[in-house]
């Protein structure tokens, strides 16, 4: 599989000041959740913890993995707007020879792109997770979770509307460019790349999708919903829920699933519509009221 990309130090060119929101969590359907929890945390850097008081979930630094049992396994091709999401290495090749010695099956093996991240020595590899889940390794100044790649028909304003909505940090040194950008003859431009919190939210167009997974996509013009798929959908937490929905819903994002309370009011959440199909979680978790404050 061809790789991914990178902003590695890049200023900061819009971030909105409301609604501000911070990165919760990413929710994976599993057949066996307590065999993946044990996978993450035996191969990643991550620790198993309980989430809401009795869900048995995985903790990334400042966010978590959260998980849903099902009885089927769930669908892992590429044709919904969440590509994968990782960990970074501060040696990769050492980091990779060690998941080899443990048994870790690779979608992808160790692969150079120094060229494209123009940063010498840099590598990727993409680990086939629990469930086909897609977990890729990269060069990184550090070895926590830290990145989510997305897919999008129009990279540029999925960015904006997350910094819009969500108050993430659109990284870039100007004005973003719409021109397609090929990359070994894979389309990785035009594209985004934002922050929030810890973690870095890259965003590839769908010809990118197109171009590596011709069977996958054969006839089809538009994305799958993430809902039931191996990544069903991503959470961002607020201070002010219902002024969130409000909010959201004033400017036309479409509120799928309205408020609801969880742990005897404890938990606030509802679910949106994201762009390209992309179910959003948005919660307030007064559990975790400190997320964001953990180094």
């Amino acid at each position: 599989m061809p790789p991914t990309m990178f902003l590695l130090g890049a200023a900061l060119l819009l971030a909105q000041e409301k609604p501000a929101a911070h990165f919760h969590h990413i929710h994976l359907n599993s057949t066996d959740p307590a065999s993946a929890i044990q996978f993450y945390t035996s191969r990643l850097d991550c620790e198993a913890k309980t989430f809401g008081e009795t869900e048995q979930a995985v903790r990334t630094q400042k966010s978590w993995l959260l998980f849903h049992k099902t009885a089927s396994a769930p669908p892992a091709e590429i044709v919904s707007a969440i590509w994968h999401f990782g960990w970074g290495a501060e040696d990769m090749k050492a980091a990779y020879q060690k998941q080899l010695d443990m048994g870790t099956r690779f979608d992808t093996p160790i692969t150079d792109i120094s060229d494209l991240a123009n940063y010498p020595g840099f590598f990727f590899a993409y680990i086939d997770g629990p469930d086909h889940a897609l977990i890729e390794l990269n060069t990184a100044r550090h070895h926590h979770f830290g990145h989510l790649h997305l897919l999008s028909a129009d990279p540029i304003a999925a960015g904006e509307w997350y910094a819009q909505h969500f108050g993430a940090r659109l990284l870039g040194s100007g004005k973003p460019s719409r021109g397609p950008v090929l990359y070994r003859g894979f389309p990785v431009g035009p594209s985004s790349s934002l922050m929030i919190d810890n973690v870095n939210i890259i965003i590839f167009p769908m010809g990118y999708a197109q171009t590596a997974f011709p069977k996958q996509w054969a006839g089809r013009k538009t994305f799958e919903s993430t809902k039931g798929r191996v990544v069903d959908h991503i959470g961002f937490r607020v201070d002010d829920l219902a002024g969130t929905l409000k909010q959201l819903r004033g400017a036309g994002v479409r509120v799928t699933e309205p408020e609801r309370t969880a742990y005897g009011g404890k938990i606030k959440y509802a679910f949106l519509e994201g762009p390209d199909r992309i179910r959003i979680e948005v919660l307030e978790d007064h559990l975790d009221a400190a997320n964001d404050a953990q180094p």
